[in-house]
């Protein structure tokens, strides 16, 4: 038997802890493009966790109790999904597009992404970091 060759190279982007799913998960692979200078969508939640990669550009992400950071091409990130808020998926870049793949993993009958209404976003503004608030217009 003879032993295969390859000329494949493996380059781990992010290792994180297996998540719960719960029976009947589905998993949805989608590319997103955000045009210069763009909020990105409005605060929400996904069902379940969701890992992504930054093919192009930069991102502001921020999570729920965390600082804003930026995300740039190359870089991997993921959050946890369900009642964590995703406040903002930003285009840092006012020239050029951000794009990035994501993996999300969804929960049997509940929606891959819900929205949160004004009232909910004033109601836990006290979950955000310091440093989000600083300059938060929401």
């Amino acid at each position: 038997m003879s032993t295969p060759v390859s000329d494949s190279k493996l380059t781990m982007l992010a290792d994180v802890p297996a998540p719960n799913l719960p029976t009947g998960s589905g998993v949805m692979t989608a590319l997103l493009e955000i045009p210069p200078g763009s909020a990105g969508a409005p605060p929400h939640r996904h069902s379940g966790p969701v890992f992504g990669y930054l093919l192009e550009g930069e991102m502001i992400f921020e999570l729920e109790g965390e600082a804003p950071r930026v995300i740039r091409a190359g870089e991997a990130f993921d959050e946890p999904g369900g009642d964590v808020v995703h406040y903002q998926a930003a285009n840092n870049l006012s020239d050029a597009w951000t794009r990035f793949v994501v993996v999300m993993v969804c929960s049997p009958g509940v929606p891959m992404l819900t929205y949160l209404s004004p009232e909910e976003i004033e109601q836990r503004r006290h979950l955000r970091h310091p440093a989000a608030l600083e300059g938060a217009t929401d």
